[in-house]
């Protein structure tokens, strides 16, 4: 796997899991919600300090972008589209 995209990979597998948006990893990150979006679709070569701006705001160290994914591994699934679902109502007493 190509650099970019290895790290394009891990960016939006760590993002998915931690059930992030790439517009609020974006806003965080203090970037454009487009650019990131490209970063993930490999149309964009990211700087070093970028990288390290997201890894900071995802919590993880830099080398996690860079990771081999394991043989077989399917492509990170994307969130739900859409407004999360509110939590449950309690019942009145």
């Amino acid at each position: 796997m190509k650099a970019r995209a290895l790290v394009a990979w891990n960016v939006r597998r760590i993002r998915v899991d931690r059930g992030i948006s790439q517009e609020q990893l974006a806003y965080d990150a203090g970037i454009d919600r487009s650019y990131m979006g490209s970063l993930e679709r490999l149309s964009e070569n990211p700087t070093i300090d970028l990288l390290d701006r997201i890894a900071e705001t995802l919590g993880v160290h830099l080398s996690e972008f860079f990771v081999q994914p394991p043989k077989g591994a399917t492509t990170p699934r994307t969130l739900p589209k859409g407004r999360k679902p509110a939590p449950p109502r309690r019942k009145k007493k």
